[in-house]
């Protein structure tokens, strides 16, 4: 999978955010964007995810063949988790499991292996609303073990996380991009050794 931009622009409300960005992602690499509070990090993030439009430029998702991801294919092809955590705070967490996985089409039998992964076991039968920050923030992060999706779109993945979580991440990440995943990161802390960077905040 290869993920390319060329020229890209975008608004937000009257205002223009970035305009252009250039980047080529490839299978097994990672893009860190770095820049600061509404130089249109999240933005970035949701025009890849094809949650908002494009004002210039050209945004590119292919698969193996070179062929472009539109639509109902490219929204299988990633995970989109952003800064807000949407917990229902009726819903007991192992609920919570179970909706993403009806809603990702991931077999039951995922929800187990997330539940591991991201250390929940000791607080599958609270509801959202009783929840840390911290813990909010690692049900979130278990979509990316409930379904295999090649490209991740992660939005300050680090915020609230303490270091056995950020370490959790990590690994996972380090295991997504070995396989030949990609990721797309928004960070205002060094992410993953901020391999290939983007600075947003200039480029408007």
């Amino acid at each position: 999978m290869r993920l390319v931009a060329e020229g890209l622009a975008a608004l937000r409300g009257e205002r223009i955010v970035f305009r252009n960005i250039a980047f080529d992602v490839g299978a097994g690499q990672a893009l860190v964007l770095h820049g600061p509070n509404g130089s249109g990090k999240t933005t970035l993030l949701r025009v890849i995810a094809g949650l908002l439009g494009v004002m210039a430029g050209r945004l590119g998702l292919f698969d193996d063949n070179g062929d472009a991801l539109t639509d109902e294919r490219r929204d299988q092809s990633l995970h989109l988790i952003g800064h807000q955590d949407a917990l229902r705070s009726q819903l007991r967490i192992y609920e919570t499991l179970q909706f993403h996985a009806a809603l990702l089409g991931a077999p039951v039998g995922k929800i187990d292996e997330a539940i591991d992964a991201w250390g929940l076991a000791p607080f599958i039968d609270l509801g959202g609303g009783l929840l840390s920050a911290g813990q909010r923030r690692r049900v979130s992060l278990a979509r990316l073990t409930l379904q295999h999706r090649p490209l991740w779109l992660l939005d300050e993945p680090l915020v609230a996380l303490d270091a056995l979580t950020r370490s959790r991440l990590n690994e996972a990440c380090r295991k997504h991009l070995e396989t030949g995943g990609l990721i797309v990161a928004a960070s205002h802390e060094p992410f993953l050794g901020d391999r290939h960077t983007l600075s947003l905040g200039k480029h408007i």
